[in-house]
C-alpha cells in the first residue's frame, strides 16, 4: 500500500424526492489510497449501494465533491465519465451479469473491446492471462450459462480485470455464494491487493469477509459511524 490516493469522497450527500425529501447520504467524507482493500458495510438500507453507484460515478444527481485518480467529476459529461468507468475502474456485483451467449473468453474480452486501447488479438492473449491468475483458463470457451455460481463470480473478476483499472468495485460480491466460494473470492481479492497492489473497494453485508479486509467504513443512517 502506498500514499497514492485514488479516490475521495468529499461531503458527498444524496437525497431522493419522492414526494418527500428523504435523505439517504449525510456528508460522506473518506479517502482510498493505492493498494487498498477496503469494504463498506452496515445494515440493509444504510445507503452502502447508493453510495457505490455515486463513487462509480453511474449517478451523479448528488451534492458533494468525487475525486477518481486525480481527476474531480463533478460536471463532467456523461461520455467523458463513461471513459473514467471503462478505463479506471472495474465491476464485480453480487449478480455477475455474463452475456449467456457468449464464452467466458469473450464475456471477459467486452469492456476491453469497448476501451478500444489493445487490438482485440492482443485482449485475447490478456484475456486469457487474467483467467489463467485466476486458474480457470480451462473455461474459457465453455458458455457462460454453463459455470457453476463460483466460477460465474470468477468469470466476472477477470473481467473487471481486463483494463486494468486503477480500483475494483464491487456490490454483495460473494452474496450470491455458498461459504467455499465466498471464501475463494475472498483470497482472490487479498492476493490483488498485496501481490499485485490492486485497489478494492467492496459493499458487503458479510461481517467475515468485511472483517479481514484492511479497513472497515461502518455506514449507518446515510452517514459513516466508524
Amino acid at each position: 500500500m502506498n500514499d497514492t490516493i485514488l479516490l475521495e469522497a468529499n461531503k458527498i450527500c444524496k437525497s431522493f424526492h419522492d414526494p418527500v425529501t428523504i435523505e439517504v447520504l449525510k456528508d460522506i467524507t473518506f479517502s482510498i489510497s493505492k493498494g487498498e482493500f477496503v469494504s463498506i458495510t452496515g445494515k440493509s438500507g444504510c445507503g452502502k449501494s447508493t453510495l457505490l453507484y455515486i463513487l462509480s460515478t453511474m449517478d451523479t444527481d448528488y451534492v458533494g465533491e468525487l475525486k477518481i485518480c486525480d481527476e474531480w467529476m463533478r460536471g463532467k459529461k456523461e461520455k467523458d465519465l463513461a471513459v473514467v468507468r471503462n478505463e479506471k475502474i472495474g465491476f464485480v456485483f453480487q449478480f455477475h451479469y455474463l452475456l449467456t451467449e457468449f464464452s467466458v473468453i469473450e464475456n471477459v474480452m467486452l469492456p476491453g473491446l469497448k476501451l478500444k486501447k489493445y487490438p482485440e488479438e492482443e485482449l485475447r492473449v490478456r484475456a486469457m492471462e487474467r483467467l489463467k491468475s485466476l486458474d480457470i483458463q480451462k473455461l474459457a470457451d465453455k458458455k457462460a450459462n454453463q459455470l457453476s455460481g463460483g466460477e460465474k463470480q470468477r468469470v466476472a473478476i477477470a473481467r473487471a480485470l481486463i483494463n486494468d483499472p486503477s480500483i475494483i468495485m464491487c456490490d454483495e460480491p460473494t452474496g450470491n455464494l455458498d461459504k467455499k466460494n465466498g471464501q475463494i473470492v475472498f483470497d482472490i481479492f487479498k492476493e490483488l491487493a498485496e501481490q499485485q497492489h490492486q485497489t478494492l473497494l467492496v459493499v458487503t453485508h458479510d461481517e467475515v469477509f468485511a472483517k479481514n479486509t484492511h479497513r472497515i467504513i461502518v455506514m449507518e443512517d446515510g452517514k459513516i459511524i466508524k
